[in-house]
């Protein structure tokens, strides 16, 4: 297929985006690139690419594509709870308009990047995908209102699905440092001690982002009836844990490291076991290949290889929101998270 990645040079895209190309399909990106400056590893995908924020893309930008995969956005509670109306109009708005641009340019499948985080609230319970959402966030709240308008839109001719992703870990030329496995794992890696700052015991299903990729190119490659307007939570059941389970595999994976509670650490009411699967019996392409311990040892092969310090992992190069926070304070960006002017300039146009 014909395929637009909307957030190409992300933590996900960049690692979805190789896995499309071998696929065979024809891959186009786009992203305003806000995070240009933060690679870790590993060489960004070299494909043609739009250099442009999702709010203002125009039919003219999703003409001729026959499927897109809308991964960009807010990428998670931290930046959500920042600028909350920033997400609502980057992360809401700025979806439901490429949609409907998609939709008036005949594209037929629009892959939405939703989250688990939708269930919020959602207690030790399995959840599936019938459960009654109970968002907490405004992140989580962003992907409910999407999906309700994409469900809206759906008809013959254009047909979206929800992939609900875990938490997601592992390494990417774009690393995050903001996620629970990837926290961790390099809080033992470079103090030698895995720092929890939540009391442990919240439930949180995690997924590496290689098997989330996975998904989404199941999905392109299913048969329409069987994805047409239709939720998956992405993942595996067996790959549910506590926050404290998570510590002790890193612990047991670290030499000599030892588990620490933050003086504040409490309770998390972000709290959800998810039911995957759904996924599994449906969309038989989709193998996940990862389990979070063999990721933890990757992760920390990876930190070792590089060399990470403890400076490089509290600073701003690696985390979402201290990124965002550094780009304003050096009138990089503007209030709306808009490139300023000779930075703008530097930053669309041309080919990755």
């Amino acid at each position: 297929m014909k395929v637009l990645v909307t957030g190409s040079h992300g933590y996900i895209g960049t690692i979805l985006v190789p896995m499309l190309l071998a696929e065979g399909h024809e891959v186009t990106g786009l992203d305003s690139d806000l995070y240009q400056r933060c690679t870790f590893c590993g060489d960004i995908p070299r494909i043609p690419v739009l250099k442009k924020d999702v709010r203002d893309v125009e039919k003219a930008d999703v003409e001729g594509f026959e499927a897109i995969i809308h991964l960009a956005g807010l990428s998670n509670d931290p930046l959500g709870d920042f600028r909350p109306e920033l997400t609502q109009d980057i992360n809401e708005r700025g979806s439901v308009r490429l949609a409907e641009k998609a939709k008036e340019a005949k594209v037929k499948r629009f892959l939405f990047a939703s989250s688990c985080s939708n269930y919020g609230a959602g207690g030790s319970d399995f959840l599936t995908e019938k459960t009654t959402f109970n968002p907490v966030t405004p992140y989580g709240w962003s992907k409910v209102r999407v999906e309700a308008a994409l469900s809206r839109m759906a008809d013959e001719d254009f047909s979206p699905t929800y992939l609900r992703a875990s938490t997601a870990y592992g390494v990417s030329p774009r690393l995050r440092f903001d996620l629970v496995a990837n926290n961790l794992t390099a809080w033992a890696f470079t103090t030698g001690r895995v720092y929890l700052k939540s009391d442990g015991t919240p439930w949180r299903p995690i997924v590496h982002i290689e098997d989330i990729s996975r998904a989404y190119i199941a999905v392109l490659h299913a048969p329409r009836e069987v994805v047409h307007n239709e939720a998956f939570n992405v993942g595996l059941t067996t790959e549910n844990y506590q926050i404290c389970e998570i510590a002790e595999l890193v612990r047991e994976t670290v030499p000599g490291c030892c588990i620490e509670y933050a003086p504040e650490a409490g309770a998390d009411k972000r709290c959800y076991r998810v039911d995957c699967n759904k996924i599994a019996h449906t969309l038989h392409g989709f193998k996940p290949q990862w389990t979070a311990r063999r990721a933890i040892e990757q992760l920390y092969e990876e930190y070792k290889s590089v060399g990470l310090t403890l400076e490089e992992f509290e600073g701003p190069r690696y985390m979402r929101i201290g990124h965002i926070k550094y780009l304003l304070g050096e009138g990089l960006l503007d209030e709306n998270f808009r490139w300023t002017g000779q930075q703008y300039a530097e930053a669309v146009g041309g080919e990755q």
